[in-house]
């Protein structure tokens, strides 16, 4: 399925907001339209080579959440593959860095927490997965240590 007009230039003007999240030192993107965000720093499962993505979260105590939707598209984001290789990443909140360790959310926990990230989403991620047949999975990032 094609990706809307309005998908597309929303998903342009995050890269916009990553890089300036990015460059400022998380100074100035923590939150986006009233949502909060932060930065997933992985390293690419086949190339190696660091990634970021920004991304909205929920808190789950001291867990935070996000949703690997890709706005509906039938394959997970490149940075759910790279967590599976290595689960073991940082994320960034506001200018604090903080690492953590990736699963994958199940059963009720899922449910609570893509309820939770769909309302703070506004009910942007119930619309991508009408999008899709795949179950869009959400993960969990715990901290370490």
């Amino acid at each position: 399925m094609a990706v809307p007009l309005s998908d597309r230039i929303f998903g342009k003007l995050l890269g916009v907001h990553q890089f300036v999240y990015e460059r400022s030192g998380g100074r100035i993107g923590a939150s986006i339209a009233g949502r909060p965000m932060l930065l997933l720093h992985t390293t690419g499962a086949k190339t190696g080579k660091a990634r970021t993505a920004a991304l909205l979260y929920v808190q789950d105590g001291d867990d935070y959440a996000v949703i690997a939707s890709t706005g509906g598209d039938d394959v997970h984001p490149g940075w759910y593959f790279n967590l599976q290789a290595d689960p073991e990443v940082v994320v960034q909140v506001g200018p604090d860095a903080v690492d953590v360790t990736a699963s994958t959310a199940t059963g009720e926990r899922r449910d609570a927490l893509w309820t939770e990230a769909d309302r703070v989403n506004k009910g942007g991620y119930t619309k991508y997965q009408s999008r899709t047949e795949r179950e869009i999975p959400v993960v969990v990032l715990t901290p370490r240590g």
